[in-house]
């Protein structure tokens, strides 16, 4: 682990590596499962916050310790702090730290083993790729306990069809990992041995595209889709214009014509 974890590596909530552009995340509640608390939710903020500063990070992956990926909120924590307070407070950072996943400029790769449930769930579904072993299951399962997963709903409605969403909300019942790809959740379903060959072999294809560009990509994706039509039309419009005239894009485009591969300046 590098330099940006201050606490000893066993008591770190997020552990950090940081390898050829790829910083890697890794939620560090083993014995819980990875079950997000107060304390691991603050650390992830920061821990992001942090990477969105940082040009040297290409590609963000994010895993869990142990034998699972997430199986959502702390909900021992939950219940003994049962105020509005607390659990608004808790929801509130929550949602803000999936919107930073999105809103940081570097793409984001959620790397799942176990089960990813409620809050887990939504984190593979906030992030902007995500990549499975087989054995890996997701429900978002707070409908069995009396809780409807309005919050883990918001992406998770926006990356699977409108009736396959709205039953994994209503059932809570257990998807697995060829399933969940066919629903669209996933981009790759690999054994659990290939798992993190199969991450990096993706990093490594975003790697090999110019930076400035995967950025811009990246923001406007997020900024058209969520418009009309005519809207997503003028946004795109007018970004395909300035990543034409920019740098890369008149290198990408000479070297297409030269027929040269072409020379990114990162």
């Amino acid at each position: 682990m590098n330099a940006h974890i201050e606490a000893p590596v066993e008591q770190a909530l997020i552990l950090r590596e940081d390898k050829g552009g790829i910083a890697t995340l890794m939620l560090n509640r083993p014995a819980q499962f990875n079950a997000i608390n107060g304390a691991m939710l603050a650390e992830m903020q920061r821990v992001l916050d942090e990477i969105a500063r940082d040009s040297s990070v290409r590609v963000v992956v994010i895993g869990g310790a142990g034998k699972a990926f997430c199986p959502g909120h702390d909900l021992k924590e939950m219940l003994a702090n049962s105020t509005e307070e607390f659990i608004g407070d808790l929801f509130r950072r929550c949602c803000n730290m999936m919107m930073t996943i999105q809103r940081i400029p570097q793409p984001v790769i959620a790397r799942v083993h176990g089960i990813a449930t409620a809050a887990g769930c939504q984190i593979v579904a906030g992030c902007d790729l995500a990549v499975a072993s087989i054995d890996a299951r997701f429900a978002t399962s707070g409908i069995n306990f009396g809780l409807f997963c309005a919050t883990p709903g918001v992406p998770v409605s926006r990356n699977l069809p409108r009736k396959r969403s709205f039953e994994m909300l209503i059932t809570g019942e257990f998807v697995d990992a060829q399933t969940a790809m066919a629903w669209g959740l996933l981009n790759r379903v690999v054994p659990l041995e290939q798992l993190d060959a199969e991450v990096d072999k993706l990093a490594q294809t975003i790697l090999a595209k110019p930076s400035a560009v995967i950025s811009l990509g990246k923001r406007v994706f997020y900024q058209q889709i969520e418009k009309t039509m005519e809207e997503a039309y003028k946004i795109a419009s007018v970004a395909i214009t300035q990543n034409m005239l920019a740098e890369d894009a008149q290198e990408g485009v000479g070297a297409f014509i030269q027929k040269r591969a072409p020379k990114w300046n990162a």
